[in-house]
């Protein structure tokens, strides 16, 4: 016969139970976050942002070439129809993995939220600019190109290093900290917009030909990473934050013609003491010195240490708030 072994009858429940929604988002955040560090990105014909790369590319081209109002009025409404069809899409699957049993529940939702943010590749991409530097100027240049829309031909190694270290601290607020933070304050849907809004500002947000087209695109970004951009730089920041300190941080951020992207970038340059600059655009902690390759290796530490201090204050106030919830249900004190 074979050997079976009675199981605790609170083990039981909780294998063969859906489990409280909070519990079931932290748990699959850190399992998401394992299988980030583990396995990187999914090839692109298996990303769902690769697939909606696809979409936005022609439903954009479309519409750039019309007159100013239809292209305002055109790129606005196609964002909004493919935002609340993701946003269905997506509540419909949370709806139904969140009546499975926890651990099957778990698996699934973390398979969902994984594509969804992206630390190692970010990290890996701007480490390979400064492996590229190593072998020569022209390599890291090229490297770089993968990363930034700006013309890399003229730019030393210095300039090199700056680019790929803004690049980073942007890239931290849109693949890392906005991504997991709407994912905690709204579920699934929660980030499946805020990564939509992000992929549709990337392609259609430009100004001179996409101006009107991407208008809609790139201010509703803009309100969507606003109280995650300045998250992201304290986490820089830290431990060295000082009221001080952030009055300085900001008025380096309103040097950028963005009203989020200044602050990460301004934070790391702070943090680091170096200067970050785009030329002819703006110039933060124009007072420091060119960044060196020690730099650019304490900026991917920086980042993925804000990472993960992030992943975890976002998982410890999930179960904090399952635990409320089954203090609750049970009839204890509030």
């Amino acid at each position: 016969m074979p050997l079976s072994l009675p199981l605790p009858e609170w083990l039981t429940a909780l294998l063969g139970s859906p489990w409280p929604w909070p519990l079931l988002q932290a748990g699959a955040l850190l399992l998401a976050w394992a299988l980030d560090r583990r396995f990187g990105e999914p090839p692109d014909r298996w990303h769902p942002v690769a697939w909606l790369g696809r979409l936005l590319g022609p439903v954009g081209r479309f519409w750039r070439d019309r007159a100013p109002a239809a292209a305002f009025a055109g790129g606005a409404l196609s964002w909004l129809l493919i935002a609340v069809a993701l946003a269905g899409a997506a509540w419909a699957l949370q709806r139904w993995i969140v009546a499975l049993p926890g651990p099957v529940a778990l698996g699934l939702l973390a398979l969902a939220l994984k594509p969804l943010f992206a630390c190692r590749m970010l990290c890996d991409e701007v480490a390979a600019v400064e492996a590229a530097l190593a072998q020569s100027l022209e390599a890291g240049r090229a490297r770089l190109a993968w990363l930034v829309s700006r013309d890399v031909t003229r730019l030393d190694a210095g300039e090199v290093r700056e680019s790929a270290i803004e690049t980073l601290a942007e890239n931290l607020n849109d693949s890392v900290v906005a991504p997991l933070a709407w994912f905690a304050l709204a579920g699934l849907p929660g980030a499946v917009l805020y990564r939509f809004a992000n992929t549709a500002d990337a392609m259609w947000g430009y100004r001179g030909a996409w101006e009107w087209a991407g208008k809609w695109a790139a201010r509703a970004d803009d309100l969507l990473s606003w109280p995650t951009a300045r998250l992201t730089a304290a986490l820089l920041l830290r431990p060295a934050w000082r009221p001080r300190q952030w009055s300085r941080l900001a008025r380096e951020a309103a040097c950028t013609p963005s009203p989020n992207g200044g602050w990460p970038m301004g934070a790391m340059a702070l943090r680091l003491d170096v200067r970050l600059r785009k030329p002819g655009v703006y110039a933060l902690h124009a007072a420091g010195r060119s960044p060196e390759a020690a730099d650019l290796v304490q900026a991917l530490r920086l980042a993925r240490s804000a990472a993960r201090i992030w992943t975890g204050v976002l998982a410890g106030g999930l179960v904090a708030g399952a635990l409320m919830m089954l203090t609750r249900l049970a009839g204890g004190p509030a």
